[in-house]
């Protein structure tokens, strides 16, 4: 009888790099549309409070609404960035925090 060899697999395992967390504890987000049954009594915006461990290969959040007493731990992939600038504003952030700095011919910022 013919011994016959089965290929083995590498003994290599393929590495895949891990998921970073991509907010910041203190920014704004709200939760995308499909992940909940989102009602009206829900509110609009949250604030991430910490970061936490990983659950499979998704970052996790604790995330707080003023609205609330409570806290809520969402998966990052259920969480979308909110710009709170006002609308149509257009500014940078530069431009937000140190005006709109013209040089006029004397060389002094006017804003």
């Amino acid at each position: 009888m013919t011994a016959t060899r089965i290929p083995q697999r590498s003994e290599r395992s393929i590495r895949r790099e891990a998921a970073t967390h991509i907010f910041k504890v203190g920014q704004t987000v709200r939760l995308k549309d499909g992940f909940l049954v989102v009602s009206s009594k829900l509110p609009d915006v949250y604030r991430i409070t910490a970061t936490l461990p990983l659950r499979g290969n998704v970052p996790q959040y604790r995330i707080r609404s003023d609205d609330e007493r409570h806290e809520r731990v969402a998966m990052q992939d259920s969480l979308e960035p909110v710009n709170l600038s006002p609308a149509g504003s257009g500014a940078t952030l530069i431009e937000r925090t140190f005006g709109h700095g013209h040089r006029p011919k004397d060389g002094r910022l006017t804003s």
